[in-house]
């Protein structure tokens, strides 16, 4: 094989994938891969970034292309560093990000011969890869170079069809390696064409029939909510907002529907659903017997637990992709558009209502709890999470991005986080919901740069991806990152497990004691410790603007903050119950 017809062949496929819209590549590096990687840092359209480690690449791309809602490709060489990608993928198609993974590869005759540093990686992702091709090897002619074309602008045409997803490519390439830079014309196309294969996503529409089944459901039914989860398209969020307001239906708004913050009104928006849920004399009055739900099903247990235990709850899910998400098993109707077109064909086919008696028990409930909490958690001097969540928001700049951490920190925002008229981007890996990669993903978010960008994280899950780190150091990026520390695993003790004493905390507690200053020191960052809740606001009014890494660790109590959080939130439901029956 000549420098050449590699060199062709593979720089044919990283123009086409230019064209076809892919911007930003992350390249872990290695010896097999040469000639992508080479040819991708060539390129003068495409944004590369290094990240050696590629557990944390995988993250470190899944960042990107959650923050920029377009695909992004990794290069890695041959063996098991395509295997470290792994957790990043499986996250990628259960949160449905769109990854173009780029493996290098033996050629086919050093397969199962025992080759170096060769494994088998046909399928290697299995159903997590909505496509996968094991390319040919290059060859010096034009058939073999529109066939690399092709395959690039359908990988990205395949990757962002709904729903957006994961594709992986599987490069044989024989030695030598190096591709010849110096080849005149690099990136000629050979064709008059401004893409080679040019492949558009499909819109799916509400059918007539659909939209008189669910008329007849909800035309005359009050007793309704609207539900918004964790979503990629936020387009909809102005329809929505007409829609409840239209059907006088609450709107109980996850943290990551993105609903909950930003310039729209916020009238019918419920942010304590989480709390009132938990209440079942509370549940009592505000039990719905309609739902309309777009999106993920919301972090929420006692929403959960709602829909699971009530299975006369009429369920309309709204999903673009079709995909049946429901883990209550209770979904009456899967309506396959959309969302703004959904909430536009309702708003036309029925009849604007006035507020009901049922719509004001939630905006009461609504208002009682942010008058309750605010002011409890104003008077509290404890170093409390749910405290955390509150300053935090409170200090946040006016547009910024908010990534937080699975376990306990994406359960505080979701009962702290109040509706606010701040452009905060809230993010949160609640694919699989896995505490490891975080790191990385917050710093793949920020690394667009064109908003600060924030992470709040539990101890156990920065450990997990302290590797992540060095992106920000080899990159250059501005990440805040708001450290909980209560060493160990905070979210176990409200969990069954809690009642087991003789092996909690070695199984579950699991402290590790860890000293994370001389960490953020290694990788070039900017560590401070706080203590108190005036020093949490001089922080936030001077230093986090920095550049580079800043940690802010706030040591907690694993111990009492069941105790805290219950004794809180109990004292909020009282005051509900009380405005609840006094309405009555």
């Amino acid at each position: 094989m000549s420098d050449n017809s590699l060199t062709r062949y593979v720089a044919s496929f990283v123009d086409e994938l230019s064209r076809a819209g892919v911007e930003q590549i992350v390249i872990s590096p290695g010896s097999r891969s040469t000639p992508l990687a080479m040819l991708f840092l060539e390129h003068p359209d495409v944004t590369t970034y290094i990240n050696i480690d590629e557990r944390s690449a995988g993250f470190f791309a899944l960042g990107l292309a959650k923050s920029g809602n377009k695909p992004v490709a990794l290069v890695c060489t041959s063996g098991t560093a395509a295997a470290n990608y792994y957790p990043a993928i499986i996250e990628a198609h259960y949160s449905r990000v769109p990854l173009l993974i780029l493996t290098a590869d033996r050629p086919h005759e050093l397969r199962d011969v025992g080759a170096p540093q060769a494994i088998d990686q046909i399928n290697m992702y299995g159903k997590y890869s909505k496509w996968f091709v094991d390319l040919a090897l290059a060859e010096e002619n034009d058939d073999m170079l529109r066939y690399s074309r092709t395959i690039a602008n359908r990988s990205v045409g395949i990757s962002t069809a709904n729903p957006q997803g994961v594709v992986h490519l599987n490069f044989p390439f024989r030695e030598p390696l190096i591709p010849n830079l110096m080849l005149p014309n690099l990136w000629d196309t050979h064709e008059n064409r401004k893409t080679y294969l040019h492949t558009s996503v499909g819109v799916s529409s509400m059918r007539i029939k659909d939209i008189s089944t669910i008329i007849e459901h909800i035309e005359f039914e009050q007793n309704g909510i609207i539900i918004c989860g964790d979503n990629q398209t936020i387009s909809y969020i102005d329809e929505v907002i007409k829609l409840s307001d239209h059907l006088k239906y609450p709107i109980l708004a996850d943290p990551l529907s993105q609903i909950r913050a930003g310039k729209h009104r916020k009238t019918g928006v419920i942010d304590c659903y989480d709390t009132i849920l938990k209440d079942p004399d509370i549940t009592k009055h505000v039990k719905p017997n309609v739902v309309i739900r777009f999106g993920a099903m919301p972090v929420s247990k006692p929403l959960m637990k709602l829909l699971k235990n009530n299975p006369g709850i009429i369920q309309i899910v709204v999903d673009p992709s079709g995909e049946y998400r429901d883990p209550t098993l209770n979904s009456s109707h899967l309506i396959t558009c959309n969302e703004d077109e959904f909430c536009k064909e309702m708003i036309k086919s029925i009849s604007r209502r006035e507020i009901t008696a049922y719509y004001k028990k939630w905006i009461f409930s609504q208002l009682t709890h942010d008058q309750e909490i605010e002011e409890a958690l104003t008077k509290m001097t404890d170093l409390f999470e749910g405290k955390v969540v509150q300053a935090l928001q409170k200090s946040l700049p006016q547009q910024c991005k908010l990534v937080v951490g699975n376990s306990m920190p994406i359960r505080d925002v979701d009962t702290f986080f109040r509706n606010t008229s701040k452009e905060i981007e809230v993010y949160c890996n609640r694919g699989a919901n896995g505490i490891d990669g975080v790191v990385s993903t917050a710093l793949g978010i920020c690394a667009k740069e064109s908003e600060p960008t924030f992470l709040l994280i539990g101890d156990l899950s920065f450990y997990h991806d302290l590797n992540g780190l060095l992106a920000a150091k080899m990159n250059k990026l501005n990440l805040t990152v708001i450290l909980i520390n209560n060493d160990g695993g905070g979210i176990f003790s409200f969990l069954p497990q809690s009642s087991e004493e003789k092996h909690f905390e070695r199984l579950y507690g699991t402290p590790t004691g860890l000293e994370y200053a001389k960490v953020v020191e290694m990788y070039g960052g900017e560590f401070n410790r706080i203590n108190s809740w005036e020093g949490f606001q001089s922080y936030f009014d001077s230093t986090w603007a920095n550049e580079g890494l800043k940690v802010l660790e706030i040591q907690t109590n694993r111990n009492t903050r069941v105790k805290v959080h219950r004794e809180l939130l109990d004292h909020v439901s009282q005051e509900i119950r009380k405005v609840l029956n006094d309405e009555n």
